[in-house]
């Protein structure tokens, strides 16, 4: 009930220092240091009616560095928590890693949110980890740079393979780009530099998004009636 709560409010997420994934220990303690004092001044601060406010836990690649700076942060009483600095220049399987060993470790009864991530894949491991809640540019910025993601595997819209093809971007997609539009048409968009493009690119990438993410809720969903 307290998930579902937060996650129909308003959400300010706490100021914090987001070092780079290979930044020496150095770097990763002052920004630890900073984030936890700037979460105690956010939870100070007058918010809101109804706004929700989520702390952010940071530490690097680093296991137990993530969880001492965990130790800090939770205690503070925020409506949720969040995964900050993954996805900012480590390896992936650092980055699954860190999920893997630290987001079930958040507290269960308020929402988990990993900041910045990602892939379709990404989503689906930070799920399997734990986490409640995303966000990324991913699904809106590749759209606009003519990556579009289908059930097939990615298209990349401006390949001259696409000049002539009419069908749509992915034909088991219920999106009305993919109900009106070809192939053809959007890489005419996309070459003249036609606004209308990255709008029904973004269109389609998100519905991909929302598809997927709701497959995934299925599924868990059906693996629990079977347990």
């Amino acid at each position: 009930m307290h998930i579902q709560k937060v996650l129909g409010s308003d959400i300010a997420m706490c100021f914090d220092q987001c070092p780079p994934g290979d930044a020496p220990q150095d770097v990763q303690e002052v920004a630890l240091a900073r984030t936890t004092a700037w979460a105690a001044r956010c939870r100070r601060a007058e918010r809101a009616e109804g706004q929700a406010l989520f702390g952010i836990v940071q530490g690097g690649i680093d296991t137990p560095r993530r969880l001492r700076h965990m130790a800090e942060i939770t205690p503070l009483d925020f409506d949720g928590h969040a995964l900050g600095g993954l996805a900012v220049g480590e390896s992936v399987e650092d980055t699954y890693r860190v999920l893997d060993e630290v987001a079930h470790q958040l507290p269960a009864d308020k929402p988990r949110y990993l900041m910045g991530v990602g892939t379709p894949t990404d989503l689906e491991r930070g799920i399997v980890a734990g986490i409640d809640m995303f966000d990324c540019v991913m699904p809106t910025r590749n759209a606009r740079n003519g990556y579009l993601f289908t059930s097939q595997g990615r298209v990349n819209i401006p390949n001259a393979q696409y000049r002539t093809d009419l069908g749509p971007i992915d034909p088991a997609c219920p999106c009305s780009t993919c109900g009106t539009y070809s192939r053809a048409y959007l890489r005419h968009l996309y070459i003249a530099k036609e606004i209308l493009y990255s709008r029904l690119a973004t269109l389609h990438n998100l519905t991909f998004y929302a598809r997927h993410v709701r497959a995934l809720r299925d599924r868990i969903l059906a693996e629990g009636q079977r347990a």
